[in-house]
């Protein structure tokens, strides 16, 4: 991989879109400037770990597929966009390249879900103070559609070859928090089967 996107405000329905925003505006957090829109960030941070290191206790996880671009074809994976949500509050561009993003180790071809895409779930568990709780789940029929967002991200509307992009998240139950274990899923209840990962969160010190 050698060019990592992480894609915001994917959702479909934009009354709910502009809602969140204005939401995220109360709490001090911009209005982004496109929606959606594509960030950068370092194709470094991608890693099959199942550990990974964060500065300080305000870090989440987040889970979205991933589309990665190979020899002209594009195969579907599951990812969590582990972000810095301090850091967040003045430079969302920033945080997302502040925390290394988990990623499972198994790709399914595209082609052989996109009949079906709208039908794939999303989920994940975090565990919070000993307790392993369901933090977000939702159908990718909330977002995008996946050939609509592969064309407005990216010059002459292709993924390209040996880049990775996020697709865009749910809503976490019970509000954003952090958690000592992340754990998440792409399930496709058509062809009965799952891309999962976990990681476990080592928060770092902050010494001033």
């Amino acid at each position: 991989i050698r060019q990592a996107v992480i894609a915001g405000w994917t959702g479909r329905d934009p009354v709910a879109r502009d809602k969140h925003i204005a939401e995220l505006e109360a709490l001090g957090i911009a209005r982004p400037a496109t929606t959606p829109i594509y960030y950068r960030c370092s194709a470094r941070r991608l890693t099959f770990a199942d550990a990974i290191e964060v500065c300080g206790e305000e870090s989440s996880g987040e889970v979205e597929f991933v589309l990665i671009g190979w020899q002209g074809r594009i195969f579907v994976g599951c990812g969590s966009d582990h972000t810095d949500r301090k850091v967040e509050s003045y430079s969302v561009t920033v945080s997302k390249q502040m925390c290394d993003k988990p990623v499972a180790s198994e790709l399914w071809e595209l082609e052989d879900v996109i009949g079906h895409w709208d039908q794939l779930i999303l989920r994940s568990w975090a565990t919070i103070g000993g307790q392993r709780v369901l933090y977000q789940e939702g159908t990718l029929d909330h977002m995008l559609p996946v050939n609509d967002l592969i064309a407005r991200g990216f010059n002459g509307g292709k993924l390209p070859d040996d880049c990775a992009m996020f697709g865009g998240t749910f809503a976490a139950k019970g509000g954003i928090r952090p958690a000592s274990r992340f754990e998440f899923e792409l399930e496709d209840p058509v062809l009965k089967r799952k891309i999962s990962h976990g990681y476990d969160v080592v928060t770092l010190p902050v010494r001033g």
